[in-house]
């Protein structure tokens, strides 16, 4: 008999989550279904007013330099993906869960941009 592959625990999400998918009470529709892991802190938040409302400090952007870092979290799977991933993306690519694309008008608060 096979056992079941073990999956490893899904990083924690912290600020004011709905549902197990890292829905918050800021973003709630089908497609929010993704969390950012913060530069300063290195934890998750849903989005950037849940890191506003209950992190003890500022959000720093993620460098240029750092897009090879997973930083982003699907809902969806669990799956993680680096930024650069994310930034090409508007599906996950581990389960092809829909992404919302209106996140793009928010990367320049989670992560530095270029120009």
């Amino acid at each position: 008999m096979t056992e079941p592959a073990i999956r490893p625990a899904r990083p924690r999400v912290l600020g004011p989550v709905v549902d197990d998918m890292t829905r918050c009470v800021h973003y709630r529709t089908e497609v929010d279904i993704v969390a950012i892991r913060f530069a300063c802190c290195g934890e998750y938040y849903p989005c950037h007013l849940c890191h506003e409302e209950t992190a003890d400090h500022p959000a720093e952007q993620w460098p240029l330099a750092e897009r090879d870092r997973e930083a982003v979290l699907c809902g969806a799977c669990g799956g993680e993906l680096t930024i650069a991933a994310y930034l090409e993306t508007t599906d996950c690519p581990a389960c092809g869960s829909r992404f919302n694309d209106r996140c793009r008008l928010h990367t320049h608060l989670y992560f530095q941009t270029e120009g």
